[in-house]
């Protein structure tokens, strides 16, 4: 086994007979009042905008995504026998919790996404356990890197939030660097916070680290049951910025089926797609920027304000959008006239350092000079002080 962790999907998935389409929509009405997404939708429903699905890969032609996939690079090829396809579960499962269209008259049967009208780039760069190559994939030395190398691939691709519903416990300096590569360009980076929390706790204190959500700068997120408390599988640690919903969540599965399921996966593929409909609205905002407007805009707040199980609190659609708006009229630059251009150098270049090459026995002799001089000087006070004092005497005899 190498150094690294082996890749997880971050989900629970409760097989269950497929959902009729017609019974999809009625199943979402809580996920879709939580997250108060009709108020949102008045905003904007994620037009414009490109989420880059990190994942086992992405059905382009489920009825509720088609039209809004592009298939991009498969960084796992070569880790299942030639020939066997790979199966997208999990990945198609996220991107209709990101921006399903549903279908039928009105697009009103089927999943709804967050952002409906954004579009998904699937990057695969994780197998599901089913897959013949899984055992492979997680222990060959060439695909230790691959979430760096997807990463950098939706970035440069030109998507404006990546979802990273994948969990490991080990992360290596590629992806560390990559994670500063997105966020240098822009890009909003989410992922789930792991589904260890009813473990015993790590040595830290909390439930263990998950990578890349742990990264600085990445928006990590927890699930929440029904009663919008951290779930008991959801990871509770200093890394968590917020949560989402992430039990009994109903999403699209390859082949036109529906799934139902747990697991901080769906909580961040939720969180992303809040995303998108900020960087719809608003798409100079900087991934630091949206993340205030996340945690800003959030319902459900701890008491404390914050805390390592939900962050701080569940997301918020509407919350955020208007967040977002207040955020739009500032700026992390500054501007005026007494500002400074970041893209200046601070202050004058110094130029060489001058040695000065001093003549100790000149300065012996002049220190020397000085120190008689200065004796000389308070001799003379004296003296003159005593002169002072014996012409008063012969003044006052009194004195005498």
């Amino acid at each position: 086994m190498l150094r690294r962790a082996a890749l997880a999907t971050a989900v629970v998935l409760l097989v269950t007979p497929p959902a009729h389409a017609d019974e999809v929509r009625a199943s979402q009405q809580q996920v879709i009042k939580t997250l108060r997404l009709p108020q949102a939708w008045k905003t904007t429903m994620g037009e414009g905008v490109t989420v880059a699905v990190l994942d086992s890969g992405v059905d382009p032609g489920h009825r509720d995504l088609v039209g809004s996939v592009s298939v991009g690079t498969d960084y796992t090829q070569g880790a299942n026998p030639a020939g066997v396809a790979p199966l997208r579960l999990h990945g198609t499962y996220m991107a209709s919790l990101i921006a399903g269209h549903g279908h039928g008259p009105g697009n009103d049967d089927g999943v709804i996404g967050v952002a409906p009208r954004a579009r998904i780039l699937s990057v695969r760069v994780i197998l599901e356990e089913e897959e013949p190559g899984f055992g492979q994939f997680n222990t060959a030395k060439r695909y230790e890197d691959v979430v760096a190398k997807g990463l950098r691939y939706a970035v440069d691709q030109g998507a404006q939030v990546v979802n990273m519903s994948i969990s490991k416990e080990l992360a290596t300096q590629e992806e560390r660097e990559a994670v500063r590569y997105a966020i240098s360009k822009g890009v909003v980076l989410v992922a789930a916070a792991g589904n260890d929390g009813a473990r015993k706790p790590a040595a830290s204190g909390f439930a263990p680290y998950s990578y890349p959500a742990a990264f600085p700068g990445v928006v990590s997120v927890a699930a929440t049951d029904s009663g919008l408390r951290r779930a008991s599988f959801s990871n509770w640690n200093p890394s968590v910025l917020l949560a989402a919903p992430g039990v009994d969540i109903l999403g699209a599965g390859p082949g036109d089926e529906y799934w139902v399921g747990r697991g901080t996966s769906q909580a961040s593929a939720l969180v992303s797609g809040v995303a998108a409909l900020i960087k719809a609205k608003y798409p100079r905002m900087s991934p630091a920027m949206v993340s205030q407007a996340l945690t800003r805009g959030a319902s459900q707040r701890p008491s404390g304000g914050y805390d390592t199980g939900t962050g701080f609190g569940v997301v918020n659609a509407e919350g955020a959008l208007a967040e977002a708006a207040k955020l739009s009229r500032h700026t992390l630059t500054a501007k005026g006239d007494d500002s400074h251009d970041p893209a200046r150098s601070l202050g004058v270049a110094a130029g060489p350092v001058q040695v000065i090459h001093r003549d100790h026995r000149r300065v012996a002799v002049y220190g020397s000079i000085a120190a008689a001089a200065a004796v000389a000087a308070l001799t003379a006070v004296l003296v003159l002080a005593a002169l002072v004092r014996r012409a008063r005497r012969a003044d006052n005899p009194q004195d005498a």
